[in-house]
């Protein structure tokens, strides 16, 4: 009997030594983390507040949500007042006197005409805003396009919440960290089809279930975090089909955590007006990773 003690407490010692270690703050974190996503989510400038995309042709474009109009939106002034998109780029806003338009951070080109230039190259982008109704220009490859939103959208004021899977603290990774010795330039093609270069600064390798696996982040910046796209086995299934986002502070002594269970659905999972970038080949992991958000059950259509 008591050589049978001693196996079991082996046993458990054993358990005790192998089994990850977990700080105590891990879930009040996790929890803290959540309720901060929740709340950037249905902030009034959020994603969910998104009601429109439309791209802008060459010249004057008129904008409001009269059928008169060549952008016809689904709220805000009849008539906002048209847009203006020039040769050289430069896109020029005229309101409607009636509309009673607001324009914050442009620069104005003719004070007797009304005209101001919107900006989107750099910088804050110029905000035209009327009611509860304000857009912005988007550049997305060649193509520039106003990006509408509506603090009383639908998608808002009927948000669903947001589903996940249990917390699991195994999902919480700390990952080798392999710079490259100069950042790499990598393809990411969004959901739009269109493809651009976002540098790479290294990866993160990383095992799981005797399989080894690596992810490429992209970062623009040196101080930018670390920007994981990713999918798995789940994605299409039990999360969102696309892509999900994990994001990760920069490495410290050759080391990256990688918290899947902060793995969050992309602007596309709330609404069709984003145009979301999806996971390089090398990104796409054929295990699951049931941690994180799952499908928004919410209408997004």
């Amino acid at each position: 009997m008591f050589r049978r003690a001693r196996i079991a407490f082996a046993i458990l010692l054993s358990a005790l030594v192998t089994a990850p270690l977990v700080a105590d703050d891990f879930l009040p974190e996790l929890e803290a983390w959540r309720a901060k996503r929740v709340e950037r989510l249905t902030a009034p400038d959020s994603w969910l507040s998104l009601v429109g995309l439309h791209w802008l042709q060459p010249g004057m474009n008129s904008v409001g949500t009269d059928a008169e109009n060549s952008v016809q939106l689904t709220a805000g002034p009849a008539y906002f007042g048209t847009v203006e998109l020039q040769d050289d780029g430069t896109v020029l806003f005229i309101a409607a006197p009636a509309s009673l338009a607001n324009v914050a951070n442009g620069q104005v080109r003719n004070p007797q005409t009304g005209a101001t230039a919107l900006n989107y190259r750099e910088g804050r982008p110029s905000l035209v805003s009327a009611q509860s109704v304000s857009f912005f220009v988007i550049q997305r490859g060649d193509k520039l396009g106003l990006r509408v939103r509506d603090t009383e959208s639908e998608r808002r004021t009927n948000f669903a919440g947001i589903d996940y899977f249990a917390a699991d603290p195994s999902w919480r990774i700390e990952a080798e960290w392999i710079a490259f010795p100069t950042p790499r330039e990598i393809p990411i093609t969004n959901v739009l089809g269109q493809t651009s270069l976002s540098k790479a600064p290294g990866k993160a390798v990383f095992t799981r279930d005797g399989q080894t696996f690596e992810l490429i982040p992209v970062a623009e910046k040196p101080e930018d975090e670390l920007f994981f796209i990713i999918s798995d086995a789940t994605s299409g299934d039990e999360t969102y089909g696309a892509a999900r986002f994990v994001y990760a502070a920069r490495p410290q002594n050759g080391k990256v955590i990688l918290d899947f269970n902060r793995a969050l659905n992309p602007p596309c999972a709330f609404t069709p007006f984003a145009t979301c970038p999806l996971p390089p080949k090398e990104n796409r992991l054929p295990i699951r990773v049931p941690a994180g958000e799952k499908n928004y059950r919410g209408q997004h259509d």
